[in-house]
Parts: C-alpha cells; sequence; structure tokens
C-alpha cells in the first residue's frame, strides 16, 4: 500500500512579501497619513500645472450631522472621476465645499432650544445666527475628517464654505449687479410653507400622508349676473381647506362645464355642476332634496358674474364684490364644480387671480396665524390645527351663523404634504420674493 500523497507538494506558489490578512484597519491610516506627509494634493497639483483642466463643482451637503452612506457614495464616486481624469494627464483640482445655510442647520440649534425649553423667537437674530454659524463650522470640521478617513484626495485646507464671508460677499456683489440693470424685482409668488419651522420648503423636504379633513360646502350669494335667474340665488363651493376661506377673493367655473341651478328644501337656489349634484345632496344628509332646476347652462354663460363673501358684513375686504373667473383647472371629479380662489394660497388660485388683477393680502403670516389686524379671526389660527378647522370649530361657526354654511363633516380621507423633518403639515403660502427675469 502506497503513502497518500500530500498534495501541497504539487502546488507552486510564488513567494511574497504579501501578508495573508490584509489588516485594512491598520493599513489604511498608515497610507492616508503617508498621503498627508508628502502632500500628494499639492504635488499632483505641480505636476498637472498647465495642463488640460477638468473641474468637477461639488454639490455641497449640508454641515448638520456625521457622514452617511449617501455623503460616502457621493465623495467616492466624485474621487473616482477626479483620480481618472488625472490619470488621463489633466489637472483635475478638487475643492469640497459645505452649504453652512438654511433650515437644516438651523433647525438643528433650534432643537438644542427646545431641550432646554427656550423660544427661538425670543433669541436676539444676531446671537442665533453665530450660534448656526458655530454648528456648522463644528460639523464642516468633523465630516472633513471623516471624508479623510475615506481616501478621498482634495484640498481639504481650503474647502467652500457658504458661510465665508468672502463667498457672501461676492453673492451679494453678483446681486448687486442684477439690481443696477434693473433685472433685479420684488413679486410674490406661492411656496411650500411649514408654519412650525416657519420658513418655505423645498419639494426635497415634503412627503404625503392619509390624513381626514374637515369638508365644507360655503354658498357665496350671486349679486350681479348677465343671467337674471342668478341673481340671489347662491354659488356652490366645496374645500378641505376651511382656513382659506377668509383670505377668498374670487370663485372659479370650468368654462365648459355643465351647471344647473337647483332648489334645496324648495327655498335656497344654489348653482352646482350637474355631474355633481348628487354628491352634493349626499353631503347636505338625509332629508335634504335637490329640485326645481330652474336654468341650466355651460360655465362660460358664467362670465360677468359676481358673488359677495358670507362675511360681507365685516366690511372692508370682506364687503368688496368676488368676480367669477373661468378656470382650465376646474373639474369634477369631487366638489361642485365652482372653486373658491384664495391667491395666497394655491398656485392656481394665484395665476388665475394675477392674470385678472387681483392681488395677494398676505394675511396669514408665517406662524400660520392671521395677522393680527385681519377682520376675521384675526391673531388666531393656526391655520393647520384641525380644532380650528372642525365643524364645530370659529370658521364654520361664523359661516353657519352668517347663514353661508351649507354642510360641514370631519370625515374627508385624502393625501396631504408634510415636512418630512417636523412631520408637522406644511401649507401654500403666498409670500413677497424677489426675482430675476430668465428670459
Amino acid at each position: 500500500m502506497t503513502d497518500p500523497i500530500d498534495y501541497r507538494d504539487t502546488v507552486f506558489l510564488p513567494k511574497t512579501d504579501f501578508p495573508m490578512k490584509a489588516g485594512l484597519p491598520q493599513k489604511e491610516p498608515g497610507i492616508l497619513a503617508r498621503w498627508q506627509a508628502q502632500d500628494f494634493y499639492a504635488e499632483l497639483r505641480n505636476r498637472r500645472r498647465g495642463r488640460e483642466k477638468f473641474i468637477l463643482h461639488d454639490g455641497p451637503p449640508y454641515a448638520n450631522g456625521d457622514m452617511h452612506i449617501g455623503h460616502a457614495l457621493n465623495h467616492i464616486l466624485k474621487d473616482m472621476v477626479v483620480r481618472t481624469q488625472t490619470l488621463l494627464g489633466k489637472d483635475a483640482p478638487y475643492v469640497p465645499g459645505w452649504d453652512c445655510h438654511g433650515l437644516p442647520i438651523e433647525w438643528k440649534v433650534e432643537e438644542q432650544y427646545r431641550k432646554k425649553k427656550l423660544n427661538k423667537d425670543e433669541v436676539p437674530a444676531v446671537e442665533f445666527r453665530a450660534e448656526c454659524r458655530a454648528y456648522a463650522q463644528h460639523w464642516v470640521d468633523t465630516q472633513r475628517e471623516q471624508l479623510k478617513r475615506l481616501g478621498i484626495n482634495a484640498d481639504w485646507d481650503n474647502p467652500y464654505l457658504t458661510m465665508d464671508f468672502q463667498a457672501e460677499a461676492t453673492i451679494v456683489s453678483e446681486l448687486l449687479k442684477f439690481a443696477e440693470s434693473g433685472q433685479l424685482y420684488r413679486g410674490a409668488k406661492p411656496v411650500m410653507w411649514s408654519p412650525v419651522e416657519k420658513t418655505a420648503l423645498a419639494e426635497a423636504e415634503v412627503e404625503y400622508e392619509d390624513i381626514v379633513s374637515t369638508q365644507i360646502d360655503v354658498a357665496f350669494e350671486i349679486v350681479e349676473s348677465p343671467i337674471a335667474e342668478l341673481v340671489g340665488a347662491h354659488a356652490v363651493i366645496w374645500t378641505t381647506t376651511p382656513w382659506t376661506i377668509p383670505v377668498n377673493q374670487a370663485l372659479a367655473y370650468g368654462p365648459e362645464v355643465s351647471y344647473w341651478l337647483v332648489t334645496v328644501n324648495g327655498s335656497k337656489k344654489c348653482l352646482v355642476a350637474e355631474a355633481l349634484v348628487d354628491d352634493l345632496a349626499k353631503r347636505l344628509g338625509d332629508g335634504v332634496s335637490l329640485s326645481d332646476v330652474t336654468w341650466r347652462g355651460k360655465g362660460s354663460d358664467l362670465a360677468g358674474t359676481t358673488v359677495r363673501h358670507p362675511m360681507h358684513e365685516l366690511g372692508g375686504f370682506f364687503a368688496k364684490p368676488r368676480p367669477m373667473l373661468a378656470g382650465d383647472f376646474v373639474t369634477t371629479d369631487s366638489g361642485t364644480g365652482l372653486v373658491h380662489m384664495a391667491p395666497d394660497h394655491g398656485e392656481d388660485d394665484f395665476d388665475l387671480c394675477k392674470a385678472n388683477g387681483i392681488e395677494p393680502v398676505f394675511a396669514v403670516e408665517g406662524d400660520g396665524k392671521y395677522r393680527a389686524d385681519w377682520l376675521w379671526l384675526g391673531g388666531e389660527g393656526s391655520v393647520i390645527n384641525p380644532k380650528f378647522n372642525a365643524p364645530d370649530g370659529p370658521i364654520c361657526a361664523a359661516l353657519r351663523e352668517s347663514g353661508g354654511l351649507l354642510a360641514a363633516s370631519a370625515d374627508y380621507k385624502h393625501s396631504y404634504p408634510h415636512s418630512w423633518r417636523s412631520k408637522a403639515k406644511v401649507i401654500y403660502r403666498c409670500t413677497p420674493q424677489w426675482f430675476v427675469p430668465m428670459d
């Protein structure tokens, strides 16, 4: 019987000094330290000086927390691109940057205030900004070291920071050029607004959640119309944001929509889309009958018709007649086929009213409350408070007393925008802004 073969003697491998284990947790810091000691980034710049440039602009992260996997992926991919271009013989500098302004940083500082039971609004603005600057600088330094540990090759000693005074001065200087050429002007625009964070939000900062809201049907008395049968009747609108009624300035109809003038319980005449008469009857409740169609026509027939606000007796803003305007966005998917227009709180509302010379009034302030001098509900709110909008809340109570509230129920299920940061509801709110035309 022969001895078993030791197959290790049949495998011929090269002799090498490489260790069996990579030991990267111990080895990588040494490599990075050597690059730093050699000033590897500056050496690359020297060797590529005068070559064709390749510039990669760094879309800077916010300086408001530790690096996460998204930051790592972002910077590693950028590092790969820059290194590849360098190997191709180009001068490819990489200046890292940080965004040191805005809500993400302010919100973190406010969180610290809340833990100490402090109110941001009671802190002087200069002091608050200084705290935000210090907070941002802390995370710039922290993130810089974390990115170095990833092996990113960059000009770490001279990063681009939006809070550098020189950068801020450059922004102001460039803005002044637009102002001097007459291209900078003051205007207004509705934006997604967080009453909790008291700031505008970008689309990426908004998420949608299913909620249950109050829905109301409100009657606006028709005071003037080329159609005699409509005078004295009521145009009925439906909305899930009762808080916008105090800033109503017009009604919109669909030019091609078919409308009926129906009688509610043999007395009140109501203008509503033909396709939505049954839906209105259901919201008005059992025992309510809609009958006696005394007028039929298209929305285009309503041109020149005006209504008055249910709270017109308050005078001032509420006493002004509200025009009925043609709106291509009006549908018969839900509601009544007539849409109440509040240019302060909707994109379609703003555009249609602006086209007809109706300007926003800026009644709702940054904290979601009506400004103190507003005739109806001044200083009250917040408009995102369910109790404020509830069927037994102050808005519905006033409308009910005026005879303008036809129906109200807190049972409408739909999707609604929220801030991903505070998880609170957001609203469309028109704010004064500076604009530069792009045409």
